[in-house]
C-alpha cells in the first residue's frame, strides 16, 4: 500500500543513502519535448540535507536533459528502488535547481560530496520536496550489486580539467530540444 510522508525521516533517509542507484526524471514545458529519466550511481553522491531537502553530485554526461529541464522549469522526481532486502521504492517530488561548478553556491554543497572536485563534476542539484511517497516494489526483481563502474572517473581523468570544460561546451550547451543546458557553456 503506497504511503506519503510529513518529511525524511532519520531512517528514510539512511535507506535512500544506501541505495546504489536513483533515477532522476524530468521534462521540459513543451508538450512536444523529450521527457528525460537518468540513472544516477549513487558513490556517495547523494544527500539529505534537511527533512525537504536533498542533493546530488551531478557527473558529467553525453547529454544535458535534467540540468536543462531544471533550469527551465523545476520539475523533477527522484524514485529510488530496493534491488535487495525487503521490496520498497520511494519518490520524492519537488522543484529542483542547479548549482554549476564555478557557481559561487557550489563550495557550501560541495563539503556533502567527497567527489565534488573530481575533474568529472559539473554540479551539484539541489532539490526542495514536495511530496514523499514510496510504494510496495513487490514487482522490482532482486539484483546484486557488485561495484561501482570506474569507467567515468578513469575517462574524465584523462580528459582532464580543461578537456571536460571542452567538453561541456561542446556536449553540453543545449538540450537535445534546444534548451539552456549548464551555465559555464553559454
Amino acid at each position: 500500500m503506497a504511503k506519503t510522508f510529513d518529511g525524511i525521516s532519520e531512517n528514510l533517509a539512511t535507506w535512500m543513502s544506501e541505495q546504489p542507484v536513483f533515477f532522476v526524471a524530468t521534462a521540459p514545458l513543451d508538450a512536444e519535448g523529450h521527457v528525460n529519466c537518468s540513472p544516477k550511481g549513487n558513490r556517495d553522491e547523494f544527500r539529505v540535507l534537511d527533512h525537504h531537502t536533498v542533493a546530488y553530485l551531478d557527473q558529467t554526461g553525453s547529454g544535458i536533459e535534467t540540468v536543462a529541464h531544471l533550469r527551465e522549469n523545476g520539475r523533477v522526481v527522484l524514485m529510488m528502488c530496493a534491488f535487495s532486502g525487503p521490496p520498497r521504492i520511494v519518490r520524492l517530488h519537488g522543484r529542483g535547481r542547479v548549482v554549476a561548478r564555478d557557481d559561487s553556491d557550489f563550495s557550501g554543497l560541495a563539503h556533502h560530496f567527497p567527489g565534488a572536485y573530481d575533474v568529472g563534476a559539473r554540479s551539484v542539484v539541489v532539490i526542495d520536496v514536495e511530496r514523499i511517497s514510496d510504494s510496495c516494489g513487490y514487482g522490482v526483481p532482486f539484483m546484486t550489486f557488485d561495484s561501482h563502474r570506474p569507467t567515468m572517473d578513469q575517462w574524465s581523468t584523462r580528459k582532464g580539467d580543461e578537456g571536460i570544460r571542452e567538453y561541456w561546451v561542446e556536449k553540453n550547451q543545449r538540450s537535445i530540444d534546444g534548451l539552456a543546458g549548464l551555465p559555464l557553456a553559454e
